[in-house]
């Protein structure tokens, strides 16, 4: 498609947009009474209009059934969970047995190593990105600790090249080569939450089980943002949060994927809590722990069903709005209308010794919503000024501004009046 920076053009696109009426569904901080330019879903989502009447009515049959609402209650608490396998599923591209929402996304992580990470002497060692999301690196270094190993000769670190800022993936594929023998474990970023780089799934799922280890993703940037197939992909494991792209608002429960053919392996070490136990027996309360031959099995604790009421919210919009297939049509179309905006405010800004350089792939294929820019020439008094002018974006140190246009509910209008405020922040105009 041809753009065009103006504002006509902008509108006349939004007036064409099949999703548009979602934007009405979730609720715009405000900036000088009128909603905010806002970019950061990739770091929490708008919270969904429909929220409160949903939390209500878990308050509402709290109230009025108290512990009688576990099996009572409109949306019976006591299978709460249940409601969010299908729908979930049909977003990741799994069978709604191989996911499950609970916990946090880091907990997650954990109990799923505690499965499918069982080092020895000849394989031990773990591929990773090094520079995954802080937490996730945190986790693998004290999991491998637990097992009294050193992380520095057990981690395998994947960095992008000197002087690039994206991993190349012959690069990830080499080094499961390389480790092949020793590698037990590759766990990376399904989308880099730095540089919005998509990685390539099914290839690298396909390269570690060549060498016999398990492919594992963290889909903290990839769930709700892009296109996925887990089951048809044959990954092993995968977590995610939920905050983000799926909008169930600070802290909400987290999601597991375990591929189908793991699920009912019961000799699969785990943790093990009540809520995993086989539940047509679970009341009978035997000692014996016998967990239940889905992704259910790994679960520890009830639902907390008042945060998920808020996930649920929001997973009832993306199942009206017919899941990623269209939202992806539209992401790429918006992310690359901010991407060509971007480019506009470049040429304006020869001579200037200042450019906004995008780090995130140009191809769509390698790109959900996000572009990760470096401000040259700017420092921290960029975002800030941004922040003053009602744009809501995200600061990485030293440079790195990023931007996630998410296409539930931001406009091309949004991405043309973002440029408009970046002109008037830096006076090109």
């Amino acid at each position: 498609m041809k753009y065009l920076n103006t504002l006509d053009f902008a509108r006349g696109l939004d007036s064409k947009d099949p999703l548009k009426k979602f934007r009405k569904q979730f609720l715009f901080p405000k900036h000088n009474g009128k909603e905010a330019l806002y970019f950061t879903g990739n770091s929490l989502g708008l919270q969904p209009a429909s929220v409160q009447k949903y939390v209500n009515i878990e308050l509402e049959d709290w109230a009025k059934y108290a512990v009688e609402g576990h099996f009572d209650a409109r949306n019976p608490w006591y299978s709460y969970h249940e409601m969010f396998a299908e729908p979930m599923a049909k977003l990741i591209g799994a069978k709604p047995e191989e996911v499950v929402a609970m916990n946090q996304l880091t907990v997650n992580l954990h109990l799923m190593m505690v499965s499918f990470y069982r080092p020895d002497k000849k394989r031990y060692k773990i591929l990773c990105e090094s520079n995954a999301f802080p937490s996730d690196q945190y986790a693998l270094q004290t999991h491998v600790q637990s097992h009294r190993l050193n992380p520095d000769k057990t981690l395998i670190e994947i960095a992008p090249r000197k002087g690039e800022n994206l991993v190349r993936k012959e690069d990830i594929l080499k080094a499961i080569s390389d480790n092949g023998k020793e590698l037990a474990l590759v766990m990376i970023g399904g989308v880099n939450y730095l540089t919005g780089q998509v990685i390539d799934m099914p290839t690298i799922t396909k390269a570690a089980h060549k060498v016999g280890a398990y492919a594992a993703f963290d889909l903290a940037h990839a769930a709700g943002n892009i296109e996925l197939s887990l089951h048809d992909w044959d990954v092993d494991f995968a977590v995610w949060c939920t905050y983000k792209y799926f909008n169930s608002g600070p802290g909400g429960v987290a999601g597991a994927f375990i591929h189908q053919k793991h699920i009912k392996n019961q000799k699969l070490p785990r943790f093990a809590g009540w809520w995993a136990y086989d539940k047509k027996t679970r009341f009978q309360m035997n000692r014996e722990f016998v967990p239940m031959k889905t992704a259910e099995g790994w679960q520890l604790s009830n639902a907390p069903v008042l945060s998920m009421a808020a996930y649920k919210a929001s997973l009832d919009i993306f199942t009206e709005a017919g899941g990623m297939q269209p939202l992806c049509k539209k992401s790429k179309l918006l992310t690359g209308y901010l991407e060509f905006i971007i480019d506009e405010l470049n040429k304006k800004m020869k001579g200037k010794k200042l450019k906004l350089e995008i780090i995130t792939p140009a191809d769509p294929a390698q790109r959900g919503c996000q572009l990760s820019i470096i401000a040259h020439g700017m420092g921290r008094d960029f975002y800030n000024t941004l922040t003053k002018n009602g744009v809501f974006c995200d600061w990485r140190n030293p440079n790195v501004v990023r931007l996630a246009p998410v296409p539930l509910y931001n406009s091309f209008e949004d991405v043309w009046q973002f440029g408009q405020t970046v002109e008037k922040v830096l006076k090109l105009k």
